[in-house]
C-alpha cells in the first residue's frame, strides 16, 4: 500500500461501521463481510475476491488497536488526502517530522497497514526537504500472507499444530536478492536509492509515491538477472508448521507475526494471517465457550427421575442427576466440559434433555401404559393452555 493510499483509502466505508465502532463491532462487520465474498464462496468471481482482500487490508488496520490509532491520526492530519497545516505555518518550505509527532523510527515494529514501523515509517519522507537527506536504500518489510486451514470440530477444540504449504515472493537465490546477476545493482538515479519521488502538491511540500523506474527497490540492475528479471524476488514455496491455539472459532482470523514473507536487505519479515474453517460434529455443536449435547432420556427417567450418562468431548463420561418431573427440553450443565477460553479455563457443557418416545411396545409395557393413563384420566395437561388462549 503506498502513502498516498493508506491516507485516502476509508476503511471505515470498507468494513460498513461507523469511525467510533467498538473492538467488538469491527470484528463482527469483518467476519460477516469475510464470510459472504470469501473466494471459496466464490469461486471464479475476481471482484469478489478484490472484495475479500479490501476487507482483510481493513480488518488488519482497524482489527489492531495500535494501527488504528496511527490510521486515525493520519486521516486526522492529512483529511482527504491533503495536509492541513495549523496556524502560523505560512507558506513556503518548513521543516516538519512526523516521527517527531508520532514517536516512529525507521526500526520500529508493528506500524499502520504493514509497513513494518510507526506512523514515522509510514510518512517517511512525505515532506519534500529540498534533497538535503542522504543518498540510502532502506530494509524492506516482507508481505503480509493470507491463507486458510480447516480443521476437524476436536481439533479446534484443543488446538492444533498443522503443515501449511505457502508460495510467498522470497529473495531471488540465484542473485542472493541484488537483482543483477553479477549481485552489484547501483542506485536508482531517479529516487538516489529511496525508492520514493515526490509528488508537489502545493504549500511547499509533496508527497511521495514508489519510484516507477526502480518499483520502490532504490537498485536498478545493470546486468537483469534471469531468474526474477532484476526484482531481486522470486516465489517460494515453504511448509510451516503452525500452531493454531485451542478454542478457536469458524471464520476466526489468526495472526502470526513474523511469519510472512522475507523482507528486503534487513527488513524484517511480514505476517501470516490465517483464516480457521471448522467442521461440523455428529454429536456436540457449541456455543460461544460453551459445547452443547442434546441427550435422549426415557418417560420414566423424566418423571420418576435417576441418573444419565453423558459423553463429553475427548474426555470420561459425566453422570446427570435428572430431578423427578423433568420437563422434555431442559438444559443442565456440566462445569468445566466446554471449550478452552483465552485464560485456559474452560465453558461448559451444556445439557438438553430430550425425552424419547419409543416406537415400539411390549404387551406388558403396552398394559402398563394403559393403566397409567386409566389412573391419570382427570388429569388435563391443557387445562392452562385454553384458560391463557382466551386472552384479553
Amino acid at each position: 500500500m503506498s502513502t498516498k493510499d493508506f491516507i485516502e483509502k476509508d476503511f471505515y466505508k470498507v468494513l460498513g461501521v461507523p469511525k467510533d465502532a467498538t473492538e467488538a463491532e469491527i470484528k463482527k462487520a469483518y467476519r460477516k463481510l469475510a464470510r459472504e465474498f470469501h473466494p471459496d464462496a466464490n469461486k471464479g468471481n475476481a471482484k469478489a475476491e478484490e472484495r475479500f482482500k479490501e476487507i482483510s487490508e481493513a480488518n488488519d488496520v482497524l482489527g489492531d488497536p495500535k494501527k488504528r490509532k496511527e490510521y486515525d491520526e493520519a486521516r486526522a492530519l492529512f483529511g482527504n488526502g491533503g495536509f492541513r497545516p495549523g496556524p502560523g505555518a505560512g507558506g513556503g518550505s518548513f521543516n516538519f517530522d512526523l516521527g517527531d509527532l508520532f514517536g516512529g523510527g525507521a526500526q520500529g515494529g508493528g506500524g499502520a497497514g504493514g509497513f513494518g514501523g510507526g506512523i514515522g515509517d509510514v510518512f517517511g519522507g512525505l515532506f519534500n526537504r529540498g534533497g538535503t537527506g542522504t543518498t540510502r536504500t532502506q530494509p524492506r518489510r516482507g508481505q503480509d500472507i493470507d491463507t486458510e486451514v480447516t480443521l476437524s470440530f476436536t481439533e479446534a477444540i484443543e488446538g492444533a499444530t498443522v503443515p501449511l504449504r505457502m508460495t510467498s515472493q522470497a529473495p531471488c537465490k540465484a542473485c542472493s536478492g541484488t537483482g543483477d546477476k553479477n549481485g552489484t545493482p547501483r542506485v536508482c538515479p531517479t529516487c538516489v536509492g529511496t525508492g520514493q519521488v515526490a509528488r508537489g502538491s502545493g504549500g511547499g511540500f509533496s508527497l511521495t509515491d514508489p519510484c516507477p523506474d526502480c518499483k520502490g527497490r532504490g537498485l536498478i540492475a545493470e546486468h537483469p538477472c534471469l531468474e526474477c528479471k532484476g526484482s531481486g524476488r522470486a516465489k517460494s514455496s515453504r511448509t510451516m508448521q503452525v500452531r493454531i491455539p485451542a478454542g478457536v472459532t469458524d471464520g476466526q482470523r489468526i495472526r502470526l507475526r513474523g511469519k510472512g514473507a522475507p523482507g528486503e536487505r534487513g527488513g524484517p519479515a511480514g505476517d501470516l494471517y490465517v483464516v480457521v474453517h471448522v467442521g461440523d460434529h455428529p454429536v456436540f455443536g457449541r456455543k460461544g465457550d460453551n459445547l452443547t449435547v442434546t441427550v435422549p432420556v426415557t418417560f420414566a427417567e423424566a418423571a420418576l427421575g435417576g441418573e444419565v450418562r453423558v459423553p463429553t468431548l475427548g474426555g470420561p463420561a459425566v453422570t446427570l442427576k435428572l430431578p423427578p418431573g423433568t420437563p422434555n427440553g431442559r438444559t443442565m450443565r456440566a462445569r468445566g466440559k466446554g471449550a478452552v477460553r483465552k485464560d485456559g479455563t474452560r465453558g461448559d457443557l451444556l445439557i438438553t434433555v430430550e425425552v424419547s418416545v419409543p416406537k415400539d411396545l411390549s404387551e406388558k409395557a403396552r398394559d402398563a401404559l394403559q393403566a397409567y393413563r386409566e389412573t391419570t384420566a382427570g388429569e388435563d395437561p391443557r387445562a392452562e393452555l385454553f384458560e391463557a388462549a382466551k386472552g384479553d
